[in-house]
């Protein structure tokens, strides 16, 4: 079973243009968001609860998630749980609204993919290796915290493996 710095670099190896991680602190979010989006329709009240397709999706990832890691799978249960509320909010609004804003988001979370990685001028890691989808918003927090000089020796272990971050101007 692989480890969190193993999906970790296997994932940054086709990220190493900063322009393109940069990106994906856009597109990511705005992909989990949109899948929260379109999997809170239907909803079934069970429990006091409100329960839906994003829920179980949304759960199984925190469950991977911690299993990787207990600090970074906490941080992104909740992140995951904003992205539910959010799904679960639009939803909640007309059906014409709630396509336009999840397939929406959808749409323009893959457009700055793409665009990352043609900087990159690499394929997405997703299309060798399906995990790519569910280690994506994982790279971003991991990303994030690296920016602000958190878990020093994960970066480490990481950029050992995939090799450092091209900087933009380096890329150009």
């Amino acid at each position: 079973m692989k480890t969190l710095q193993d999906h970790l670099a296997q994932y940054a190896a086709y990220h190493r243009d900063a322009r393109n991680i940069a990106t994906h602190f856009v597109g990511i979010p705005l992909i989990v968001l949109a899948v929260a989006a379109l999997l809170s329709r239907p909803a079934w009240p069970v429990a006091g609860l409100v329960l839906s397709p994003a829920t179980a999706v949304l759960a199984t990832a925190a469950l991977f998630y911690l299993r990787l890691d207990l600090r970074l799978g906490a941080l992104m249960a909740v992140l995951l749980a904003l992205a539910g509320a959010a799904g679960a909010w639009a939803a909640a609004q007309p059906a014409a609204s709630w396509l336009v804003l999840s397939v929406g988001a959808f749409v323009t979370g893959w457009i700055f993919q793409f665009v990352g990685h043609a900087w990159e001028g690499r394929k997405p890691a997703f299309v060798d290796d399906l995990m790519g989808l569910a280690i994506g918003p994982l790279f971003v927090l991991a990303e994030a915290l690296f920016a602000c000089g958190l878990l020093p020796s994960l970066r480490e272990a990481i950029e050992h493996r995939a090799g450092p971050v091209r900087s933009a101007r380096a890329a150009a």
